[in-house]
């Protein structure tokens, strides 16, 4: 997933607690709020419980590549930020990580079947 797509000061993860909606499912929480771009913006979560930095960070690798590979398919104007909440995500199939992001993304309404044509 590109720099400009993702969520990176604090204040930008503190606005989504304070004023977003909140989807759950067992291995993920999404938060999300209408975004001050046109684009979406996606920032990403792995606390301390997922394990040593080694499983977070492989954890976060496998998550952002889920959001960037389902990215097409997101509505435009949101900001989210995907929140692991199990360990098991480092070692799961990755089917099932998509599986989930889709689910929450579609939980949430942002979820758009047919994908912008790309300009060529």
């Amino acid at each position: 997933m590109k720099r400009a797509y993702r969520l990176r000061r604090p204040e930008q993860f503190q606005r989504l607690r304070r004023t977003g909606r909140k989807w759950e499912s067992a291995l993920i929480t999404l938060n999300g709020a209408p975004g001050r771009h046109h684009r979406t913006c996606c920032g990403f979560v792995v606390g301390k419980r997922i394990g040593k930095a080694v499983e977070r960070n492989r954890a976060r690798r496998r998550l952002r590549e889920a959001v960037r590979l389902a990215y097409d398919h997101i509505a435009a104007g949101w900001d989210l930020v995907f929140v692991a909440r199990s360990p098991t995500l480092t070692t799961i199939e990755f089917r099932q990580i998509q599986a989930a992001v889709e689910q929450l993304i579609r939980r949430a309404g942002l979820w758009k079947d047919t994908p912008p044509a790309q300009p060529q």
